[in-house]
């Protein structure tokens, strides 16, 4: 067998050499015959910086893993570096095998050169479609703590996230080197950093401090380390980095959190300068350093000078197959790095039958536990357990608390990536810091085919601002996931504690999802179970204990607790009057209210007229912002609508003023109600008028008296 080092050599300088390609070749990129202007891209786009360090890395790690008892699974966070994952991808063949036309040889290479940065689908970014692609590319900071939650509990392997020192500033990073701690028992890791001095546009922290800066801090953080330099990737630092590598992954296997700094300069192994003008070792090489060679002789000479370096002929036949050292090295990593998922241990099954619980904390204790049983359940949350009445559970080993929701949010797509089940609590308040991860996850999920579908990402929320200080009122998270229109999201919000447990269940069970579930920890009433499963089945119905027989004239929706227990006394109260029919529908799922084009559970026409009656007004009552609800309704509703949601307050003010001023009480839904019967019958009227000719007699809107009722408990 040809030394490791050759191997390594060969790697590195074939998936270097194809970066190179894919970022500035238009065509013949073998450099089969003499490369002229028009085989150049008109405008090269894309990140070189970042380039040669991750392809030297991603090439030692995947021929290492082929030598060792353990899996080594790489993790590419380092910014901008889709272009090594798909240039490594295209010389193993898992490039081909998720789009077949950018085969393993001279054509496919062709393809792939002038595809770039639009490669069907694939984009530029790191891609969750190819090796090293499990944490997706495009937000910087999360991949960290993402390989802790999915080496959490997974002895058969080690994870190699791959860092940039830029990313390492990122708060996610940051907190994830300590709150690591949590886990370190449990999880095997091994993190490579590459300190290439910048990030995008200035100096990076990590990249100004010495040798002894960088060990110090490592060791500030509870990880041993070593540092490694790295120049011209000549045969000699190929042989130390690979000694670096064994001798931190012998670290690891003894549960000794090790890492590796990788020192070298950004851009290396590229051009040095452009019109007498330095590039090397500058933020000039973050994107394409060479910006028109298509246009200027002087860079066409020297992008010759570049892919030549890497000496091609040595590397690939003139048909573009692997030949020599490169060829060995290809069979020894092709299908090295798997799904590495976990196999599930449960099934949903047939839906349990509904119970009764008389809190939260029963409900939720009983679903957790009832899932943990399985063995492939785990809870993230906050340091929020005991104040969400969940304290019983802190101590389990399947629950996790840290201070730090960015990093929660990673550790549980981490550990949902392997193919396991799990959840993070946290306030309502709180919830909006994790927007940026969760729509970088959905974007993930898009890209992602149907057979690789994850168990679903849960959330479950809870005090809400009308139930909190006044600091700890945001419903945003929400709003905004709703606002993507992405249909793999699902707001729950169940109507009582029992409800909550039948959602939590499913949302546990299901795959390919965003759930976020609101549910208030304080008492609530408790509704009749009697419409639990078709709640549970189309995610809301009509609550006969509270609603007249017939055509109704104003309906209420109740999406969520609080929204359910004030709607209960309105209906009641507007229904003494006689000559009003009400109806009240649960909504279990808030997505039902958008257009079915879009949200697979959205009602169809037929079905609004069925749950909402043919012309009756609308009074929605829901725990979040209205905007929310009307972005799903939008013009969907030909009738009065009215929507009653959180309201910003303008300083901190009683639970009570705060409902009245949204509205969100018994006066408040009564009086909506009244105006918009007001504006329904005028419209009749008038109707009624441009028909007949005649006035017809108005119609009285005095409402009943109302029985004062604090739906708001602290």
């Amino acid at each position: 067998m040809t030394d490791f080092a050759q191997l390594a050599d060969a790697l590195w300088r074939a998936v270097t050499y194809v970066s190179v390609a894919q970022l500035h070749l238009e065509s013949n990129p073998l450099l089969t015959e003499p490369l002229v202007p028009e085989q150049v891209k008109n405008r090269p786009s894309g990140h070189w910086g970042t380039v040669p360090g991750v392809a030297f890395v991603l090439s030692h790690v995947m021929l290492a893993g082929a030598s060792i008892d353990d899996e080594l699974v790489p993790i590419i966070g380092a910014g901008h570096a889709g272009v090594a994952q798909v240039a490594m991808a295209w010389l193993t063949g898992d490039l081909a095998r998720v789009r077949p036309r950018f085969s393993a040889d001279a054509e496919g290479l062709s393809r792939l050169a002038a595809a770039f940065p639009d490669l069907d689908g694939l984009g530029a970014e790191v891609s969750p479609s190819l090796p090293g692609g499990w944490y997706l590319g495009g937000q910087i900071g999360g991949a960290l703590a993402f390989a802790q939650g999915a080496a959490l509990d997974a002895p058969d392997r080690i994870l190699v996230p791959v860092l940039g020192d830029g990313e390492c500033e990122t708060p996610a990073t940051a907190a994830a080197w300590l709150t690591g701690r949590a886990l370190a028992d449990r999880t095997r890791l091994m993190p490579i950093i590459q300190v290439n001095g910048f990030r995008m546009g200035s100096r990076s922290l990590l990249g100004a401090m010495d040798d002894d800066a960088l060990r110090g801090y490592a060791t500030g953080v509870g990880w041993r380390s070593s540092v490694v330099h790295l120049n011209a990737a000549d045969f000699g630092e190929h042989q130390s980095f690979r000694a670096a590598l064994v001798a931190a992954v012998a670290a690891t296997r003894e549960q000794l959190p090790t890492a590796i700094f990788l020192r070298c300069t950004k851009g290396w192994s590229g051009p040095t300068e452009l019109a007498a003008r330095p590039l090397l070792g500058t933020p000039l090489t973050h994107k394409t350093p060479l910006t028109d060679p298509r246009r200027h002789p002087d860079q066409l000479a020297t992008l010759r000078q570049w892919l030549a370096s890497y000496r091609p002929a040595e590397l690939f036949t003139a048909s573009g197959t692997a030949t020599g050292a490169l060829a060995e090295a290809v069979q020894v990593v092709k299908g090295r790095v798997r799904s590495h998922r976990t196999a599930r241990h449960s099934s949903a099954g047939e839906p349990p039958a509904p119970v009764r619980y008389g809190s939260f904390a029963d409900a939720v204790t009983a679903v957790l536990r009832k899932h943990a049983s399985d063995g492939d359940f785990h809870l993230f949350s906050p340091d929020e357990l005991a104040s969400n009445r969940l304290g019983d559970l802190a101590e389990e080993p399947w629950a996790t608390e840290v201070l730090a929701e960015e990093v929660l949010l990673s550790w549980l797509a981490g550990w949902t990536a392997t193919g396991r089940r799990g959840l993070l609590v946290s306030y309502e308040a709180f919830a909006p810091l994790l927007l940026t991860g969760l729509v970088q996850l959905l974007k993930q999920y898009r890209v992602m085919a149907a057979s690789e579908k994850r168990p679903s990402l849960n959330l479950l929320l809870t005090s809400y601002g009308w139930h909190n200080t006044y600091t700890h009122g945001d419903p945003s998270l929400t709003t905004a996931l709703l606002a993507t229109q992405d249909p793999a999201v699902r707001v729950l919000t169940p109507a009582d504690p029992s409800r909550l447990a039948l959602v939590l269940d499913r949302a546990l069970y299901s795959v390919g999802q965003v759930n976020v579930i609101l549910a208030g920890k304080h008492p609530t009433d408790e509704q009749p179970l009697e419409t639990v499963e078709q709640e549970c089945a189309r995610g809301l119905a009509v609550w006969p204990h509270i609603s007249d027989d017939g055509e109704p004239d104003l309906v209420f929706l109740a999406a969520g607790d609080l929204p359910a227990t004030i709607v209960r006394p309105a209906a009641v109260a507007l229904g003494r009057r006689g000559d009003l029919r009400v109806r009240v529908v649960g909504v279990q799922d808030l997505t039902t209210l958008g257009d079915p084009a879009i949200w697979p559970s959205g009602l169809s026409g037929a079905e609004m007229r069925h749950y909402f009656g043919a012309t009756a007004p609308l009074v929605i009552a829901t725990l979040g912002h209205s905007a929310a609800v009307w972005g799903l309704i939008e013009d969907r509703l030909r009738r009065p609508v009215r929507v009653i949601g959180w309201c910003e307050p303008a300083g901190p003010m009683s639970q009570h003023r705060l409902a009245e001023a949204a509205g969100m009480d018994v006066a408040g839904l009564s009086a909506a109600a009244e105006r918009l019967l007001t504006a329904s019958w005028a419209r009749e009227d008038r109707r009624a008028l441009a028909a007949d000719g005649h006035t017809r007699k108005a119609r009285t809107t005095t409402p009943a008296p109302a029985e004062p009722v604090d739906g708001i408990s602290a």
